[in-house]
């Protein structure tokens, strides 16, 4: 009769089961493509080390992947040779010098609004309302792309277009997270700003701007209820880049019959999830406003 197999045994066993798996056998087919398994596997461990402020030791690294040390230390092998993970003096395992040049290099190529057009154009076509995609310009918060609302709506924004830097949620979603010497660049003649808006903040100015940034804070957007536009409620979240700085803003406005501005409302879960998305493609991994 055999002897009964320790844990220890059985383990082993498993994992090299699993080795055999991971590199004799392809995924399972999306859309018709063929996936490579042990790829997929090893990625696990790059995409821990990279979501970690610092080194993980081999047993911390391999749990937060889903895998046990004696299965990912093999992939840690290959990934030093390839210089994308190196072993430090204390035996803890960092991010290489290969996978340093790749984010420089993906920094490099990214183009935040190729990145936001396809999350804007998911957007307006889920809620039917119109949305925006707006840049800070040299003139303040500055329409770049609009796409129409469903049911089509009289309002002045098109690309071009500078909107108001406290009269708008758009404008005010750039606000909240701006530093405050760049909210100084804002010229008057946008819309919704009031006939001779001074060019420096006043002390109501400096209110809206605080309640706005509690609004970012609270609930990672703001909202205009028929304003500047009469019955046209809107929604704005600001999405960040790698250093958490706003590269752009998301806007959803719509008539307020269909654009209600409660904070749990679809459309405002729909454009804070919008801007998060943009965020992740543009590299940032904080919180969700990147307000400090």
């Amino acid at each position: 009769m055999a002897k009964p197999k320790s844990k220890k045994d059985r383990d082993e066993q498993t994992d090299t089961l699993a080795s055999l798996l991971d590199n004799g056998m392809e995924g399972s087919q999306e859309g018709g493509q063929r996936a490579v398994q042990s790829v997929e596997v090893g990625g696990r461990l790059l995409l821990a080390l990279a979501q970690q402020p610092g080194p993980l030791s081999l047993k911390d690294l391999a749990a937060l992947a889903g895998l046990t040390p004696a299965r990912a230390h093999p992939y840690l092998v290959s990934f030093g040779r390839l210089r994308l993970v190196e072993q430090q003096p204390s035996g803890r395992y960092a991010l290489g010098p290969a996978a340093l040049q790749m984010g420089l290099t993906a920094l490099h190529q990214l183009d935040a609004m190729r990145e936001a057009e396809a999350v804007a154009e998911a957007l307006a076509a889920a809620t039917g309302h119109a949305v925006a995609i707006a840049a800070w310009g040299n003139f303040g918060p500055t329409v770049v792309r609009m796409i129409e609302a469903q049911q089509p709506l009289l309002v002045s924004m098109r690309a071009g277009t500078v909107m108001s830097l406290l009269g708008t949620a758009t404008g005010r979603a750039f606000a909240a997270v701006l530093p405050r010497d760049r909210l100084l660049q804002a010229t008057t003649g946008a819309v919704g700003d009031p006939p001779g808006r001074a060019t420096r903040l006043s002390a109501e100015d400096l209110a809206i701007v605080e309640a706005a940034r509690k609004d970012i804070r609270a609930h990672g957007a703001v909202r205009a209820k028929g304003r500047p536009i009469p019955g046209i409620n809107a929604f704005s979240a600001p999405a960040l880049d790698h250093e958490g700085q706003p590269a752009l803003v998301i806007t959803a406005l719509d008539r307020e019959e269909r654009c209600p501005v409660e904070w749990n409302s679809a459309s405002a879960r729909a454009v804070r999830d919008a801007a998060r998305e943009v965020s992740s493609r543009l590299g940032w991994a904080g919180g969700a406003t990147g307000l400090r």
